[in-house]
């Protein structure tokens, strides 16, 4: 086998530096190796995430900060392994490094993230980025985890190797991240680094391209950090067969029993305080119907979903440290044996995981997945999972009808055994869908299952903070878009049609005989089977918008009741429902779609609305008949 030196294929030249016109930088490197975690350094909350035009993968961009130029766009590209595409989202990856993405303009410079703890391993993705001929920052993440378990390199022999400039930091620390200003800034090569072209073998010829970066790797003295033994030790725990499963479940109990027993008090004093903020305004607002709107319609509804809000955050901070610790990629690998037994592989794990937050980046996240029909079939399942927005109808439900006692000599707690029994509903049902999808019409070849475990790591409040308060933002911008409008919506057609007095006066029909109850009550038939009435059909209607708009639409409904309007939504449910119907609402809630941006995702995604019909109707009718089993069984055994 011939080497490096002898039968070049191609001379990268000299990379240039950057000028004073940069406007967009792109943030690329493999997956794992801590790219994300720089993108949130180097641009704190000043960032934004939308997709690519006419693409459904996720697209975050930002300001860069410290740059010494507010102007600077960061954009962080989906990891990839070359610039040749496997998968959709690694395509728009390179269209994007290529210039070749409408309406994204072509990078001005490029910074390249590789994880120093596998450096020989990571060299293979530098040749492509350079021949792309922008100008080019290497960065070795993790350089502090390498030194304290032995490794080393020379980072200048390194650069004068590729030809370009290279520097060693900590992403999670932020340590040398001086060196990206430097870089951005600068007009001449410094005269004590002189840089050369950077030749490698044959293009493609992956065995060649190995034995390049093995020669770069002993020119620069590279030596691999030494196998930490705590992760050793971990690993044989974690990822055991028998109790890396039965440590996984432990977790996951364990993190709902916190949610419960502190966010629960955390969620009523914030409740607390939202009622107290109407009470403060009432008198501020002209009596009628001007305070009825704002306070009993607009107030009362966006509040009952606002008060989950300290229990919603708990649950993705528990998720942050979970992710941000390596730990969730193990749980991957542990999940592999399940998603192996029902056809899928592990790839179709991270979709699932992500969709506990929302369906619409997951489905988005399925991108990643190579054989189209276990992309498909990951695609159809994935609205499954339970959602943050089905968490508000959950908590409310589970603390208006589920008493606070304990199970397992006090460790459970009645309320935390019902959320994951419906958390574990929604899964199972996931698994036995792919199952029937994958032994029917999306039948497929197995496909291995590689994934590069990263090393464990200490969470930081930094980027745990940005974390929760990026979900905060979200979950305040659709209670102030979509609840708001709804709420108001729900509000006018509860007050329509007035009739005037004989004294001339505007007055609101009764409840019942609005025309929101008249629709209610036109569509009673049909669920009271299930044991829901009239308002609860209003709210699942509402709630194909948006499910966490079914809680504002029924704070608003039983707010504009006079048998209800002094109690508040827990004891107005209690009032109208029975223990079957609130428990049937629950499995409903976890089979049904009641989601129209999931529906939109699904049908840019497959380009065809064939599957998203199918799924709508496939999962509707499996709520439908979940919902009425548990409704009669329950109400038969507790009355």
């Amino acid at each position: 086998m011939s080497s490096c030196c002898e039968t070049p294929a191609f001379v990268a030249p000299t990379v240039p530096p950057p000028g004073g016109n940069l406007r967009t930088i792109a943030l690329i490197g493999p997956p794992n190796a801590g790219k994300s975690t720089l993108f949130n350094r180097l641009t704190g909350l000043r960032q934004k995430v939308a997709n690519y035009p006419g693409v459904t993968v996720e697209q975050r961009m930002g300001l860069m900060a410290g740059a010494g130029r507010p102007d600077l766009t960061l954009i962080d590209l989906p990891g990839i392994y070359s610039l040749t595409p496997y998968s959709e989202d690694a395509k728009v990856a390179v269209d994007v490094l290529k210039g070749k993405m409408y309406g994204t303009p072509k990078p001005d410079a490029v910074i390249l993230v590789l994880d120093s703890l596998h450096l020989t391993r990571q060299l293979m993705l530098v040749p492509p980025i350079l021949s792309l001929g922008l100008p080019t920052l290497v960065l070795l993440n993790m350089s502090d985890l390498m030194e304290s378990r032995g490794g080393a390199v020379d980072v200048l022999k390194l650069a004068r190797e590729l030809g370009a400039p290279v520097a060693q930091i900590s992403a999670t620390h932020g340590s040398g991240l001086e060196a990206v200003p430097l870089f951005l800034n600068q007009r001449d090569r410094p005269a004590e680094a002189p840089l050369r072209p950077l030749t490698l073998p044959v293009l493609g010829n992956a065995a060649s391209a190995h034995t390049w970066a093995a020669q770069v790797s002993r020119n620069t003295g590279y030596r691999a950090p030494l196998s930490a033994e705590g992760t050793r030790q971990l690993d044989s725990v974690l990822l055991h067969r028998i109790w890396g499963p039965l440590l996984f479940l432990a977790v996951v109990v364990g993190v709902f029993e916190v949610v419960f027993a502190l966010g629960q008090p955390l969620s009523d004093g914030f409740g607390d305080v939202l009622t107290k903020v109407g009470d403060l305004a009432r008198p501020l607002l002209p009596a009628g119907w001007i305070q009825s709107l704002v306070l009993d319609g607009a107030w009362k509804g966006v509040s009952s979903v606002l008060v989950f809000l300290p229990q919603i955050l708990l649950l993705f901070l528990f998720i942050g440290i979970l992710e941000d610790s390596g730990y969730l990629a193990r749980a991957a690998l542990i999940a592999d044996r399940v998603m192996r037994s029902i056809g899928l592989n592990g790839k179709a794990f991270i979709p699932l995981l992500s969709a506990y937050a929302c369906a619409v980046p997951a489905i988005m996240a399925t991108r990643t997945i190579e054989n189209k029909r276990d992309r498909l079939a990951t695609i159809l399942v994935t609205p499954f999972m339970t959602c943050s927005a089905r968490l508000p109808v959950y908590l409310l439900l589970i603390a208006a009808f589920i008493p606070n006692g304990g199970v397992l000599w006090g460790f459970l707690s009645l309320r935390t055994l019902t959320m994951l029994g419906l958390y574990l509903a929604g899964f199972i049902a996931a698994l036995v869908t792919a199952r029937l999808l994958k032994s029917s019409i999306l039948k497929s070849s197995e496909t291995p299952f590689i994934l590069e475990l990263p090393q464990y790591r200490m969470p930081t409040l930094r980027s745990l903070g940005l974390l929760l308060i990026d979900r905060a933002r979200i979950f305040l911008g659709q209670a102030g878009r979509v609840i708001l409008l709804v709420t108001l919506g729900i509000w006018v057609l509860s007050h329509l049609p007035a009739t005037r007095t004989a004294a001339g006066v505007l007055t609101a029909p009764g409840l019942a005989e609005s025309i929101i109850g008249r629709l209610g009550h036109f569509i009673e038939p049909v669920i009271a089977p299930l044991g829901f009435n009239w308002k609860v059909g209003i709210g699942l209607l509402s709630s194909v918008l948006a499910r966490e708009v079914m809680v504002s639409t029924m704070g608003t409904l039983y707010g504009a009741d006079p048998d209800t309007q002094a109690l508040n939504l827990q004891a107005g449910l209690h009032h109208d429902m029975t223990l079957g119907g609130a428990m049937a609402l629950m499995i409903f809630f976890a089979f049904a779609m009641q989601c129209t941006s999931t529906m939109a995702i699904v049908k840019r995604e497959t380009n065809s609305w064939k599957w998203p019909a199918f799924q709508f109707a496939y999962m509707l009718v499996l709520a439908y008949g979940a919902a009425f089993v548990v409704n009669h069984v329950v109400t038969a055994i507790f009355g």
